[in-house]
């Protein structure tokens, strides 16, 4: 841990941003030892490529002194690394070790280009009880050896002004979704927004939908995997989102255009009260906003307090690590793997990230257990659901994500959002589907 803030102390503020077979990297050395290095692909954590080469190369450092094997890092953006990913599955150009969304494990699983992790290579890392389960629910179709191992943890949860919330006169933070818009119009009232969304953020989109779907008692697939997006249950889930800013008015029009966490500049500059997210507090910081100037609580359901079934209230959010299964050193993607999931490790990085660590014994370190870590973790064990673990589940990010985009488009347009429109978009993305 000590290396890490070494790294990150002064100048590196973090904020989250919150989506055939390879041959592996690690290859001739120029010393002809091809185990004595590695390839890693690493995703975006930080507020920029470069703060997380600040934080991660001190580890790799670490790793090499420990072990011998050098790492060659490489940090790639969240707009680029499916495309990536799914490039180098085809080409035989991969990595040796990589970093996904965990919503991808399935979809990735389903190329045949990432190592599973059967029994023995997760004794390998120390077992697949030290996991929490709810981690593990995202690493790949059930009843299959996990495509990925999990190395950060999110949920989202509703982060609200304290000073607006006290100017509007709102006397305590809401749990409900009925809460959320009566807060929203009090706020509006006052001249600030009620709650941020990421309209043009497809990811983001399928995150919200798919829970206010398990919600209204639905699910985007059927229990064999066909996608099923035109029940009345998902119809409803999405309706009810884009209602927000189509019917409630407590979203501003401009919304509809955000994918690059806007909403969460628009809470630190006091133009908006609310805002659904993961794990956003080192952004806040980033923007000058201290920690006593917002708060945060569950995020909202329909009533009563959060739990599974139609009390679900996030995704299963979070990061993978996974390995191509051809690697030229798979001994060192092992060692590479335990050290990164490793308690201190885990500690330190998701410390530093403002996320959880998927490790149970590291999750009980004191550093999570401040409040608004400790909301994330608690849903995390109590009421958040995985997103479909299909093969197509990158498919349904895309064009279910496109309908609710263009969605809050027609909202923002002053065009009408009824049940038959949503209906619509939401059968063309369904054609849109792989044909099974």
């Amino acid at each position: 841990m000590r290396r890490i803030r070494a790294a990150v102390t002064g100048a590196v503020t973090l904020s989250l941003v919150l989506t055939a077979t390879a041959c592996g990297g690690g290859g001739e050395d120029g010393g002809g030892q091809a185990t004595k290095t590695l390839t890693y692909w690493a995703s975006n954590q930080g507020s920029s490529l470069e703060v997380d080469k600040k934080v991660l190369q001190p580890e790799l450092d670490e790793f090499e002194r420990r072990t011998g094997i050098t790492v060659k890092l490489e940090v790639i953006p969240w707009s680029d690394l499916l495309n990536r990913i799914l490039t180098a599955t085809t080409s035989g150009q991969g990595p040796d070790v990589l970093n996904i969304g965990n919503t991808w494990s399935a979809s990735l699983q389903a190329t045949g280009a990432l190592l599973p992790w059967d029994a023995e290579n997760l004794d390998a890392i120390g077992g697949k009880d030290r996991f929490v389960d709810s981690a593990l629910g995202s690493t790949g179709v059930p009843g299959q050896d996990p495509a990925a191992v999990p190395l950060y943890s999110m949920a989202y949860a509703l982060y609200y002004n304290k000073q607006l919330f006290k100017d509007a006169g709102i006397a305590k933070p809401p749990t409900t979704w009925d809460e959320v818009v009566a807060a929203g119009k009090k706020l509006g009232e006052k001249g600030k927004n009620g709650i941020g969304v990421e309209g043009s953020n497809l990811s983001n989109n399928i995150h919200q939908v798919f829970v206010l779907g398990k919600q209204h008692g639905a699910d985007f697939f059927t229990a064999d995997g066909k996608p099923d997006f035109t029940s009345d249950g998902a119809v409803a889930a999405v309706k009810q989102y884009v209602d927000l800013m189509a019917t409630h008015k407590i979203v501003a029009p401009g919304n509809a255009e955000y994918a690059q966490n806007q909403s969460l500049s628009d809470f630190a500059k006091d133009k908006t009260g609310m805002v659904l997210w993961q794990t956003p507090s080192q952004t806040f910081a980033s923007q000058g906003m201290s920690e006593d100037e917002w708060g945060v609580v569950p995020a909202p359901v329909p009533s009563g307090k959060p739990g599974t079934g139609t009390a679900t209230n996030s995704m299963v959010a979070g990061i993978n690590m996974a390995v191509f299964k051809n690697t030229k050193n798979l001994d060192g993607a092992l060692k590479f793997v335990k050290f990164m999931t490793s308690d201190e490790e885990q500690i330190a990085l998701n410390k530093t990230y403002g996320s959880v660590p998927p490790v149970k014994t590291a999750q009980k370190d004191k550093a999570f257990s401040g409040p608004s870590l400790a909301v994330i973790r608690d849903t995390l064990a109590t009421s958040a659901a995985a997103l479909p673990q299909v093969p197509e589940e990158s498919q349904f990010e895309t064009v279910v994500g496109t309908a609710v985009k263009e969605l809050f488009a027609d909202a923002a347009a002053g065009r009408p959002v009824t049940t038959e429109s949503v209906k619509a978009r939401l059968d063309k993305a369904q054609q849109q589907m792989p044909k099974k």
